[in-house]
């Protein structure tokens, strides 16, 4: 049996939430970023014997289109699979009965799911800094869970996960771009996975392309790359919902 992990993680959260769970399965795991350009898409090999980490962001309540276009392309071949969302503290809302459902369609056996704090990508004072060392070690005994139910079953019965369907609808924006501090190095533009950021262009973005990932934020050395007074309306918009710290869970 191999461990796979498929993440798309704009901003560095999931995947360390991923890596984090993973460290309570085994000691070493085949990773498939999805977060990247379209031509640096690498499919993995998954077998049925596989396990399956599937770790995605939260985007307003919902999957990131992107992410479940991406995800569809890679063959189950009826592996065994954990969905895993990771939200900035406010709430997940139909995340993972959504990867659940996508997963399933897919035709991964679901045996587990599990909600995650990571920093807001947006908000970041919310959840700052986590994962910390407290999520590790509860993630990891998260992934230890995991494996000892794959162990001791091949069969598994559909999770009761939180959510709704219809999914709640998804929405887009804000968009980032960049202040007199741009430096034109370029480095969001080589790292935003839909091509959004113009090389002629750097300190602007197409808002038909942006999926408000904040990548370029995260990555961006200057700090130039922002999204205005809207970060601060949002902050201050979150700031009851995301007043108190919110915990991990496991759906196994």
């Amino acid at each position: 049996m191999k461990i796979h992990q498929i993440t798309f993680s704009p901003t560095g959260g999931t995947r360390r939430v991923s890596e984090y769970i993973c460290e309570g399965i085994d000691t070493k795991s085949l990773v498939t970023d999805l977060c990247v350009k379209e031509g640096q898409i690498r499919v993995p090999d998954i077998h049925e014997k596989d396990l399956v980490i599937i770790a995605m962001p939260v985007f307003a309540g919902r999957v990131p289109a992107l992410a479940v276009e991406r995800l569809r392309r890679i063959q189950s071949n009826h592996a065994k699979c954990a969905v895993v969302a990771v939200y900035g503290n406010r709430a997940y809302d139909d995340t993972l009965l959504e990867m659940q459902d996508v997963a399933t369609e897919m035709g991964f056996r679901i045996v587990a799911a599990v909600s995650a704090v990571a920093e807001h990508s947006i908000a970041r004072v919310y959840a700052a800094g986590r994962p910390d060392a407290e999520d590790r070690r509860e993630l990891a005994a998260f992934g230890a869970a995991i494996i000892n139910k794959v162990e001791g079953s091949d069969t598994y019965k559909p999770l009761a996960l939180p959510g709704n369907r219809p999914y709640r609808a998804g929405n887009t924006g804000p968009f980032p771009t960049a202040d007199e501090q741009c430096t034109d190095c370029g480095t969001c533009q080589e790292l935003c996975p839909t091509d959004a950021i113009s090389a002629d262009n750097l300190r602007s973005v197409n808002k038909e392309a942006c999926i408000s990932c904040m990548r370029c934020l995260s990555v961006c050395p200057t700090k130039a790359r922002n999204i205005g007074p809207v970060e601060i309306m949002v902050t201050e918009k979150l700031k009851t919902l995301c007043a108190t710290r919110k915990s991990n869970e496991l759906f196994v």
